[in-house]
């Protein structure tokens, strides 16, 4: 039921005090700014990359260059990813959702200084480009860790891994934004100020919604009996605990290598289809179909974990159908003339790989509770964006610069294009590898839901207790 009134058959003595739980309608703005918040920092994340030829001509920089607006995104999370879990864990959810809104904005808005024509930066202008993407870069630990915090503070157990689903793939669908809008706002180089502008308007209405909309960091009576414990360990002494739980950690260095590998798709995928003759525009639509059934495929798993609970075997099976996606897609784009095939391989491997992440934050929070959601969250971010700093240079070193290509379709003057032939194939082979050690050393309790569980018999046998004794 909603609007407060709605009540849990379950009290709080098993982890608090005893009290009935409640729902409020609210939850659902908090959720759609957290959505709108989250899609919007995906979308100033790879603003450029799916248009990355004509950047680099417009702003006179090399294509490296371009590629570190989105690698400054890694980078930065890395230290303050645990500052961002600090946040979350010590400070509130209010606090966090509204500080990344504003750094979002900022940097929105300072990466519009850079294309200002009275300015006359020069030179200059991609170090305004630069800046704000470090600030969007500041915003997005604090937004990536926020939904599973905002599903356990504030949805009761039957509707958070739904609502986490929901919020988490609101990345992937400002990804998908960003695939098709650039290449369509930016068929020559003369038009990024205009997608500099667009972009920047989703980015200042999340942050009026977070700033005026969100007044509470807790509910006044919480949703569930695990919402009572969410914040119960010091962020240090949580830190402690899941160092040394070996499921979390095989789940941090799997999951987290998983993320680190669909960024590095997401950015690089126009210059790895390009060189084959394949257009901005087909890259772009690619990168469409795999983040749109990336977000079917998280429903229609997120539905069914809700229901049976069962989030290693769903996560297991995932792994291996990407892997195996991953490795059709490394070959089939070494070759032309395979546009059919090329956004199957595409559609299918983010249907099962973009279907994994809302589960396994959730899976994070099952095997390490009670450690707070966010510091259990952002360690696996963080691990997600270490390695992806490392299979970002690593892809880009082991290119082969290929002069003269008469079927190319980078615009890269008399450079050339990059071979990208060796550094996909090793992407699958990481990708295969990871899923094979996830499979077979992965095992651990959902301890979360067990504490709910045990807390609803110890309630029970109460009440059946007092319903026995005879009244004086």
């Amino acid at each position: 039921m909603e609007g407060g009134e709605g009540t849990s058959l379950l009290g709080e003595r098993g982890l608090g005090r005893l009290a009935p739980f409640k729902t409020y309608r609210r939850r659902w703005f908090l959720l759609a700014a957290v959505c709108l918040l989250n899609c919007s920092n995906a979308m100033l994340w790879l603003t450029f990359a799916p248009v990355a030829d004509k950047t680099a001509a417009y702003f006179h920089i090399s294509l490296e260059m371009v590629n570190w607006l989105s690698i400054v995104y890694l980078l930065i999370s890395i230290p303050f990813g645990l500052v961002a879990t600090w946040v979350l864990d010590s400070v509130g959810l209010r606090c966090a959702v509204i500080l990344s809104a504003w750094l979002n904005m900022t940097g929105s808005i300072i990466r519009m200084f850079s294309v200002l024509k009275f300015l006359s930066l020069g030179s200059q202008s991609y170090c305004y480009l630069f800046v704000g993407q470090c600030l969007c870069a500041l915003a997005q630990p604090l937004i990536i860790f926020s939904p599973t915090k905002l599903a356990a503070l504030w949805f009761p157990d039957h509707q958070r891994a739904t609502a986490n689903m929901i919020a988490s793939m609101s990345n992937p669908l400002g990804i998908l934004i960003a695939n098709v809008l650039s290449p369509v706002l930016v068929p020559e180089g003369r038009h990024i100020p205009l997608m500099l502008v667009v972009y920047a308007v989703p980015a200042v209405t999340a942050c009026a919604l977070a700033t005026l909309g969100i007044h509470e960091k807790v509910p006044p009576t919480p949703p569930s009996a695990s919402a009572t414990n969410s914040t119960s360990q010091p962020f240090l002494t949580g830190l402690k605990m899941l160092l040394r739980n070996k499921p979390y950690i095989i789940l941090a260095v799997c999951f987290g290598g998983g993320i680190g590998m669909f960024t590095c798709f997401s950015a690089l995928l126009e210059q790895i289809l390009c060189e084959k003759g394949y257009s901005n525009e087909f890259a772009g639509l690619n990168g469409a179909l795999f983040t749109v059934c990336g977000l079917l495929g998280a429903f229609l798993l997120g539905l069914y974990v809700d229901r049976t609970r069962k989030f290693i075997e769903s996560t297991k099976i995932c792994f291996c159908l990407s892997a195996l996606a991953s490795i059709v897609f490394a070959v089939t784009s070494r070759f032309r003339h395979q546009a059919v095939m090329l956004a199957i391989t595409s559609s299918l491997f983010g249907f099962f790989g973009f279907a994994i992440y809302p589960i396994a934050m959730e899976l994070a929070v099952e095997c390490s509770y009670p450690v707070g959601e966010g510091t259990s969250t952002g360690l696996i971010f963080v691990a997600s964006q270490v390695e992806g700093v490392i299979l970002m240079i690593l892809l880009q070193a082991l290119t082969v610069r290929v002069s003269e290509d008469p079927y190319s379709t980078c615009a890269l003057d008399q450079d050339g294009a990059l071979d990208w032939t060796t550094p996909v194939l090793v992407l699958a082979g990481l990708c295969s590898a990871m899923a094979c050690f996830y499979v077979i050393f992965f095992h651990t309790d959902y301890k979360r839901l067990h504490a709910e569980t045990n807390s609803g018999d110890l309630v029970k046998a109460e009440d059946t207790a007092s319903a026995d004794v005879p009244e004086a």
